[in-house]
């Protein structure tokens, strides 16, 4: 029996036409979702102070950079260079990489990738400037660089004040180099919980931005862009006047946990399709993914049968324990889960299975997945 003869134990109805299709375990992406996504993304922004460049390392796909900046993008964040090749070899001609690229090695390919798209980096370090800048001059190209702030996630970034004056100053004076702005990333309150909390303490912090950019500019050197922002944010930061770019990334997909911390304006474009290879026992059904098909790092997925619930993860199955109708689910059987977390999920994978009203229509290629150099 296929899957299309299955019933859905939730919906009474035969399973979407390409189960049959799609051997597991496989990503999935409902393009009329991602669409919408986007388009609602861009609409926000259209009423706002900031533009949007979103960021790449959740969907690392070059079909959907492009239907981001074809909704009016004004560039793309990626997270590695490795992912930034990937997407220039796409076709992609703006590109930010919202992180410190530090050594030779990762040097040599920035600048060479910097002879073909347009390219900013992060800095938050002297030396990395220097280095920078020799590598730049050397290749005879430009770099631009946002001069990274640390506004309250105390991972990356120069405190605001004199020490972010001081890297400003060497960046400016640096051949091979262009400044450009700050960057100012709030991830430390992405999933803050609950939402007024998250808006007040997003406020806050995003203040010490804002607070960086008048000392700087009290020295009389320009801030043009202040960059950052995430979709757990975007409706706070997004809103702050002193903001110019926003960087949001899993809206185009969502998952569990950004759908969890209220993130009802986007709908789960992604899913994960598995298939029943087991039923040992009543109440329990096993699937043929775990670790290695769905990262755990921020909780359980949701599985898309009513009465089904995640139960355990091995490295190659899933366990879900079944009440009501999901007993239903007999071997063979192939259902969805929204994975909790998007980024980390795809990036297990070669492909989305792209589908339109339960149709597969195309296969996109996740190019920048591993491309963690």
């Amino acid at each position: 029996m296929t899957a299309r003869d299955t019933a859905s134990p939730t919906a009474g109805r035969p399973a979407p036409a390409f189960y049959d299709e799609v051997d597991t375990p496989a990503l999935v992406l409902d393009k009329a979702k991602l669409t919408r996504n986007i388009r609602t993304m861009a609409d926000f922004v259209a009423g706002g102070p900031a533009q949007l460049r979103p960021h790449a390392k959740t969907h690392k796909c070059v079909e959907i950079a492009r239907l981001q900046l074809d909704a009016g993008a004004v560039g793309i964040t990626c997270a590695k260079v490795g992912e930034a090749e990937a997407l220039a070899d796409g076709g992609i001609a703006d590109i930010l990489i919202a992180n410190e690229i530090v050594g030779p090695l990762k040097l040599a390919r920035l600048v060479e990738l910097a002879k073909r798209c347009t390219i900013t980096v992060a800095v938050d370090d002297a030396g990395n400037v220097r280095q920078l800048s020799k590598a730049a001059v050397a290749a005879g190209v430009i770099l631009r660089c946002y001069v990274e702030v640390n506004v309250g996630m105390d991972r990356c970034g120069v405190e605001p004040g004199a020490p972010a004056l001081a890297l400003v100053r060497q960046v400016v004076a640096a051949d091979g180099l262009a400044f450009c702005g700050l960057q100012a990333y709030e991830g430390h309150l992405q999933n803050l919980m609950p939402f007024e909390e998250r808006r007040a303490r997003t406020e806050i912090d995003m203040r010490k931005a804002l607070a960086a950019k008048d000392f700087i500019e009290a020295a009389g050197l320009r801030v043009d862009q202040i960059s950052g922002c995430g979709t757990g944010t975007h409706t706070i930061t997004g809103r702050l006047l002193w903001m110019t770019e926003l960087q949001c990334g899993s809206y185009a997909t969502m998952d569990a946990q950004y759908a969890a911390v209220g993130g009802a304006d986007y709908e789960n474009a992604l899913t994960v399709l598995l298939t029943v290879i087991s039923r040992p026992r009543p109440g329990r059904a096993i699937v043929d993914g775990g670790l290695k098909s769905i990262t755990a790092e921020f909780g359980d997925p949701t599985v898309l049968v009513e009465g089904a619930t995640w139960f355990d993860f091995s490295e190659e199955h899933g366990e879900i324990r079944l009440e009501g109708s999901a007993e239903e689910l007999r071997v063979g059987d192939k259902i969805e889960l929204i994975p909790r977390h998007g980024c980390t999920t795809v990036n297990l994978y070669d492909r989305y299975h792209v589908v339109e009203d339960g149709v597969l229509t195309d296969v996109w290629r996740v190019a920048a997945r591993g491309r963690s150099q």
